[in-house]
């Protein structure tokens, strides 16, 4: 029977680890956001900005002591508002690029995006051992390569957009759907999953595949900050602030 993935909160932090407060912390941080990324961040039915980034946004500057606002802009010129001086940070979910690593700054993930299993719940499933299983995927993915790499004898089933390879295990074409941890949390949780499914196996997290995460971006001189915020985010974990911000917007965990 595929077993609930619970309240499995992410630590990316040894708790073992002495943080020594940076000498340097920002009198304030001015973080740099779209308010079109639910559930990180976005307008609630009031209008009022909500979401993951926001309070941990808070959070870090809370920890630090620093004054902190956010500025909304377009996804698509955080960048270039960033490196113009409109604000001190991204907190958007900015994938790391190399182009982007040689123009920006990134703090250490706070949150990475782990690929998971799901599977029908009246089904069983022993990820270490997939002969003569089927899998769905989306075709082209990051999903389908890992699949076809550590799991060739598995039939395969390549769908062209998610919803459908999701749907193929809900109707029983396949048996379990390989894709990204996050969006399956949300999806199993809609009526469009009617209740069918559930996570099965770990989260996988496989250098090349599955190891870039969501972390903040700064100018590239920047080191101030970003060591005062890779600290915050760290402090924010060991004090059980992470979990909290964790649970309450991901009630179905992707862990």
């Amino acid at each position: 029977m595929a077993q609930d993935a619970g309240p499995t909160v992410p630590n990316y932090w040894d708790p073992k680890t002495v943080l020594d407060r940076p000498a340097q912390i920002p009198d304030k941080i001015q973080f740099l956001a779209s308010d079109d990324f639910p559930p990180f961040v976005f307008r609630d039915e009031t209008g009022r900005l909500t979401g993951f980034n926001v309070d941990l946004a808070r959070a870090i500057c809370l920890e630090l002591g620093s004054s902190c606002s956010l500025r909304i802009k377009e996804f698509d010129v955080l960048t270039e508002a960033l490196e113009e001086g409109e604000g001190d940070a991204v907190i958007a979910g900015l994938t790391p690029t190399p182009e982007l690593q040689n123009k920006l700054r990134f703090t250490q993930d706070y949150l990475k995006l782990p690929a998971r299993f799901i599977i029908r719940k009246d089904a069983t499933f022993n990820e270490t051992s997939l002969a003569g299983r089927v899998l769905s995927v989306e075709a082209g993915s990051r999903h389908e390569a890992f699949v076809r790499t550590f799991w060739p004898e598995a039939t395969l089933i390549t769908e062209p957009d998610v919803e459908k390879a999701r749907e193929d295990v809900a109707q029983g074409r396949a048996d379990a759907h390989f894709g990204d941890g996050l969006s399956l949390s949300f999806w199993l949780n809609s009526e469009a999953a009617k209740d069918c499914c559930a996570f099965a196996g770990g989260p996988w997290m496989e250098p090349g595949y599955f190891d870039h995460g969501l972390s903040v971006a700064l100018r590239n001189d920047d080191v101030e900050r970003s060591d005062a915020i890779d600290y915050a985010i760290r402090m924010l974990a060991q004090k059980g602030t992470f979990r909290e911000l964790y649970l309450r917007y991901f009630p179905l965990s992707f862990y």
